[in-house]
């Protein structure tokens, strides 16, 4: 892939980082439930392409 592409990517996936983050520690914090284990999902899709991706996980807030 070239350069511009690699470089695109790269942008994108650190704002979906960053923000997600983010939005996840402002959402625990509200929550309160310390030491609570929380399922987690997110979903990448790209229209155009009929693409999407899916992961799924656990996270665990802090005791």
């Amino acid at each position: 892939m070239s350069d511009d592409f690699n470089m695109s990517m790269r942008k994108f996936l650190k704002q979906v980082g960053v923000t997600s983050q983010q939005a996840i520690e402002e959402a625990l914090r509200k929550a309160g439930d310390s030491g609570k284990a929380y399922k987690i999902k997110a979903v990448v899709t790209i229209d155009e392409l009929d693409m999407t991706h899916v992961v799924e996980g656990e996270i665990k807030s802090g005791d």
